[in-house]
């Protein structure tokens, strides 16, 4: 990679953490003691929905209880749809829950759960770094969306996932607090700014080194 680019990817990290602040990820609503647990049952529900919908899911487990792996083995499945329904494609997800804590076992490395059926690199890389202190960069739809407008990868929407991953391991710290913050950041950015219709170009925070918000204003001013 240029070293313009390398450059553009950190000071976007500053920028972010300076106006966003430190996100501390992952968002735990029950006890810190089952944290590692709630993670690894948060980063399968999220998929496909918003972290809202998930929210409401978690909280239906925790008021019955079930931040709990053997629970959750042995809980009906009928019922444990019944739960997280709020979260969407609640039938798929109870199925993989089960799965995904029945095979979770020991040492847990990235080619295990990438055996497991429903888990795809996001989730998995999701569950390593946030759950297991792995460093392994999560590359999700917010971020690709990101590096192509800001011109730092400008296919990064036809790029592989590995490669994606490989750039930022390759251009970032391996730092796994630094990976938890960036990645927590590139979604606040996308959620409140460089949304995918109607970006907020004008108020990003990123704007004066954005390829996209550049163009934005330049049109703007024709």
């Amino acid at each position: 990679m240029e070293d313009a680019n390398h450059s553009k990817l950190i000071k976007i990290y500053d920028i972010l953490l300076n106006h966003f602040g430190r996100q501390n990820w992952w968002p735990i609503i029950g006890s810190k003691k089952t944290k590692r647990l709630e993670i690894i049952i948060g980063a399968i529900l999220t998929q496909n929905t918003s972290w809202k919908n998930v929210e409401k899911a978690i909280k239906n487990l925790v008021e019955k209880r079930l931040i709990n792996r053997e629970k959750i083995i042995k809980i009906k499945e009928e019922e444990l749809e019944n739960i997280i329904k709020p979260c969407g494609y609640y039938r798929q997800k109870a199925k993989r829950l089960k799965e995904t804590l029945k095979r979770i076992k020991g040492n847990v490395t990235r080619e295990k759960l990438l055996k497991i059926n429903g888990i795809g690199k996001e989730t998995c890389d999701a569950i390593l770094l946030y759950a297991y202190e792995k460093p392994y960069f999560v590359i999700d739809a917010y971020t690709r969306r990101i590096l192509e407008r800001t011109g730092i990868l400008k296919n990064a929407f036809k790029m592989g996932y590995d490669e994606l991953q490989r750039f930022f391991h390759e251009n970032l710290p391996k730092d796994i607090e630094v990976y938890k913050e960036y990645h927590a950041l590139l979604d606040e950015l996308a959620k409140n700014y460089c949304k995918k219709k109607s970006p907020l170009c004008e108020k990003c925070p990123i704007a004066a080194i954005c390829d996209f918000c550049m163009s934005f204003k330049s049109k703007n001013k024709r």
